[in-house]
């Protein structure tokens, strides 16, 4: 049976690509649950008008999230710490406090995005990565000063 995927299907296809299911997963599963309608001319020309505009909102959300990645590279994030003796850290400075740092400039970025191999335990200057979206990062730089 072939089917047209009406979203993306790990490990089965794209929103829009044609492919080949076996009838019982195709019947009872993917056409049911609208993951996926059988190939017609009429439901070809409905993807294919849905796939466009659909690649327009990835642009525009794309072009939204350059721009998100453009005032964050603009922005620095100092973060005062106390210190102990030789000037070990008492805690760290990890991707909540980024987070937080940025919710207050007004840019919304969940946790999960920034991009920490471990939290920041030394002072000094330091750059964090944002994924914001599949191609597009953000570099933050982040300076850890002694509090006080």
């Amino acid at each position: 049976m072939e089917v047209i995927l009406r979203s993306d299907i790990d490990k089965l296809g794209r929103q829009g690509d044609v492919v080949r299911v076996t009838e019982g997963y195709g019947r009872n599963y993917l056409v049911p649950k609208g993951f996926a309608m059988p190939v017609t001319a009429g439901n070809k020309a409905l993807i294919a008008r849905e796939k466009k505009a659909y690649a327009e909102r990835l642009a525009d959300e794309r072009a939204r999230f350059v721009e998100i990645a453009e005032r964050i590279d603009a922005l620095r994030f100092v973060a005062p710490r106390k210190v102990g003796d030789n000037d070990v850290l008492y805690g760290s400075v990890t991707s909540a406090d980024v987070a937080d740092f940025l919710t207050g400039k007004g840019i919304e970025i969940d946790k999960r995005k920034v991009h920490l191999e471990e939290p920041i335990k030394a002072l000094g200057n330091h750059t964090v990565t944002i994924r914001l979206y599949a191609d597009v990062e953000a570099t933050l730089k982040v300076t850890v000063s002694k509090e006080g």
